[in-house]
């Protein structure tokens, strides 16, 4: 729980408190919202984060759907 709540403070630019009731939402829901963004930044920072998380070893994904 501690990689995603690093995950939402590092690329999200959340503080620890938005960041930790997102990373509850994602455990107890399955999933969260982490910010609306256009598309091109929301489609980096999947990128950035799916990449994160592989390097790290842990199955974090990281989805953007439209509103």
């Amino acid at each position: 729980m501690d990689f995603v709540v690093e995950v939402l403070e590092r690329f999200f630019s959340l503080n620890r408190e938005q960041a930790t009731r997102i990373m509850l939402q994602v455990h107890n829901d399955g999933r969260g919202v982490c910010g609306v963004y256009p598309r091109d930044i929301a489609a980096t920072k999947v990128e950035q984060v799916t990449s994160f998380a592989r390097q790290h070893q842990h199955p974090l994904a990281c989805i953007m759907e439209e509103n």
